[in-house]
């Protein structure tokens, strides 16, 4: 997979830069923190996310067409391999897309670019599907 499917495009730039990603990731972890609907992926990381929602930062950061900070940390993200220890299927997979979705909404990214990003998120969550 890709590491910047998107970085032909300023979408780190629409979504408001660094400010942007960063209230995205927190309303993303807080919505799968809060929702019973996202028990199942919450249930995979520990309970305090602080270093998951830096992690994810760095990511779309450089996913996003802006700063490369996770590579620079630590390389190449190889997110299939990083994500082969966690049971990660369709369930998993429609839970982590249904928290980006919420999120999404919720800190106010255009419609246009909202879908766009919806029909790229879903492409990598699906990717890391390692289970039926």
């Amino acid at each position: 997979m890709e590491l910047n499917i998107l970085n032909d495009n300023p979408h780190h730039k629409q979504i408001g830069g660094e400010e942007g990603v960063r209230l995205l990731v927190h309303r993303f972890y807080q919505i799968m923190d809060e929702n019973p609907a996202a028990e199942t992926i919450r249930k995979l990381h520990s309970q305090d996310l602080t270093h998951a929602k830096e992690k994810l930062f760095m990511f779309l950061s450089g996913w996003l067409g802006g700063p490369q900070l996770y590579a620079e940390k630590f390389g190449h993200p190889r997110l299939r391999q990083r994500h082969l220890p966690f049971p990660i299927g369709e369930a998993e997979r429609d839970q982590w897309m249904m928290c980006m979705t919420q999120a999404m909404c919720d800190v106010g990214i255009e419609e246009k670019l909202r879908e766009q990003l919806t029909a790229a998120f879903y492409k990598t969550a699906d990717f890391l599907r390692n289970i039926e």
